[in-house]
């Protein structure tokens, strides 16, 4: 059996470990409809549409002051 010969340092285990933790930022499109950035193949959070057409009844925020 293979059994390390010493114990691998926290550095050590870290730095080989750290390319598996790397954070790459999100792929937006832009809706055709309301031209928001969305994620892509996901109906709009905005307007609610999906390939040109209605999917979801998005309710308006109403800001009363």
């Amino acid at each position: 059996m293979a059994v390390p010969k010493r114990k691998v340092s926290k550095a050590r285990r870290n730095t080989r470990n750290s390319n598996n933790f790397k954070v790459s930022a999100p792929t937006l499109v832009e809706c055709p409809e309301c031209h928001e950035l969305k994620a892509p193949h996901k109906v709009c959070k905005n307007c609610g549409t999906y390939k040109g057409k209605k999917v979801v009844e998005v309710e308006k925020d109403k800001k009363e002051n």
